[in-house]
């Protein structure tokens, strides 16, 4: 069975001792996933949605990938659609087509092997996926208030400033950072070089002084003490001298963004979010943000083109003709026109809406 970058297996569902069962058939299909050299982060994810499909399907006696037909598969969308998370929120329409699309792929390969006679997830309609915007966008100060947050006058303060600095100067992902090899950070070209981000493809981009002062402060000073016998190379350390998990990434981010007063905003993506935001702003090409981000399309880079609000604000301002307060002008009869006021507006507005026709 294929290890998928699990420390522990799932224990198995339904009769597993049953070669054509939907489990031994998911795992032959993670397997053929493995061998083509599919990133861990998808077969992770991948797994665990497959698992919640099959699941579903032995509560009900579902035991076979031949029993599956169209209109079951749509029944558990609608399981999808109508489920609730622990605080009462439904799952986004993203997470839906999340949890679909590998069962698509799924059926799909047992088709193209035999497996089953024929595809009961061909053409699956996937939920309209929204176009969102973040969440939440740090301003510079915000930004700065994190980054000041790690006390570093001790080790770990150090390691954690410049895990943060590296973050909000590249805008790489939790799993880049994670995966940083001390060879990755050229100081004299002032660049760092992610191998295999998403979708296993490396790119050189740039980082800024400040982060890389930080990250040569802590590779001087703190790592040689974090580093243990057998050594990898991994850049950032935790204190058992092992790369940080993905959970324990965010924690250390999101316990520093919580402690700046910011509330539970998100971790590692508010610092992407903020460098992608910040950049346009400042005049930026969004292709060169794509490059930096590491997008293949540049539609998702786009989407922060819509975030950069300050520049169509500042035009906003400048031209709008509803200003709070104009400067002082002549009227035709030569009398000084006074300044618009908020309760002028707010008058105006109440005199508007009485004047609108009831339906």
């Amino acid at each position: 069975m294929p290890n998928l970058g699990r420390r522990e297996p799932y224990p198995p569902i339904g009769p597993a001792h049953d070669p054509l069962s939907l489990y031994r058939q998911m795992m032959d299909f993670l397997m053929w996933l493995e061998e083509r050299n599919t990133s861990r982060h998808t077969l992770k994810h991948w797994e665990l949605y497959l698992r919640y499909f099959v699941t579903w399907c032995d509560e009900r006696g579902l035991t076979r990938p031949a029993e599956i037909t169209r209109p079951i598969l749509e029944r558990y969308q609608r399981h999808l659609f109508l489920k609730r998370k622990k605080n009462g929120a439904p799952l986004s329409a993203t997470t839906q087509a999340s949890r679909v699309t590998p069962i698509r792929k799924w059926f799909r390969w047992l088709t193209r092997n035999n497996r089953v006679l024929y595809n009961p997830a061909a053409d699956l309609d996937l939920p309209k996926v929204e176009e969102r915007l973040p969440k939440h966008v740090l301003t510079i100060e915000e930004v700065e208030r994190v980054l000041n947050l790690p006390d570093t006058t001790t080790a770990l303060g150090v390691r954690d400033r410049a895990m943060l600095e590296t973050l909000y100067s590249t805008g790489i992902r939790r799993m880049e950072i994670i995966g940083l090899q001390q060879r990755d950070v050229d100081y004299e070209r002032g660049t760092l070089m992610i191998r295999q981000g998403k979708g296993k493809k490396d790119r050189m981009i740039p980082i800024g002084d400040r982060a890389l002062a930080w990250v040569a402060r802590y590779r001087d000073e703190v790592r040689p003490e974090l580093a243990i016998a057998g050594d990898d190379g991994t850049l950032f350390l935790t204190v058992t001298g092992q790369a940080f998990s993905d959970n324990r990434m965010t924690q250390m981010v999101r316990n520093c963004v919580r402690a700046a007063g910011l509330g539970d905003v998100g971790s590692c993506h508010l610092f992407r979010h903020a460098m992608a935001t910040q950049m346009l702003e400042n005049g930026a090409d969004v292709r060169f943000i794509q490059a930096m981000l590491g997008h293949a399309d540049i539609k998702t880079t786009q989407v922060y083109t819509r975030v950069s609000i300050r520049a169509l604000k500042d035009i906003h301002s400048a031209t709008h003709p509803a200003r709070l307060e104009r400067s002082v002008s002549l009227g035709r009869d030569g009398v000084e026109e006074r300044k618009v006021t908020a309760s002028d507006l707010l008058a105006a507005l109440d005199t508007e809406a009485d004047e609108e026709p009831v339906p």
